[in-house]
């Protein structure tokens, strides 16, 4: 079994307040909720009224679908055109290594 890790940095231009922010990350995270089956939450810069960290996980049975799926994730995040997308890290762990 394999873990999938990813990190998305996005930023909301049109953002001018944290509720404004909290909005547009609220939909995303509904969206991706409801399409994909895996975990995606705010992780870092909260407090930030552009700027959003979003962690997702996805547990698989091959290393490569879960980074597929991933990357699926990603692009479609960019595509919703809800916030620009600057960056996108990936990290496949197999579940051993949690031991």
């Amino acid at each position: 079994m394999f873990v999938g890790i990813g990190l998305l940095k996005i930023v909301i231009h049109q953002s001018s307040s944290l509720k404004e922010k909290r909005q547009v990350v609220k939909s995303i995270l509904g969206k991706v909720r409801s399409k994909f089956d895996v975990s995606i939450a705010e992780v870092e810069d909260n407090d930030k009224w552009q700027k959003c960290s979003l962690g997702i996980t996805v547990v698989s049975n091959d290393s490569g679908h879960a980074h597929k799926m991933l990357e699926t994730i990603d692009e479609y995040v960019e595509n919703l055109y809800l916030a620009e997308v600057v960056s996108f890290s990936v990290e496949i762990m197999p579940f051993g290594e949690f031991h």
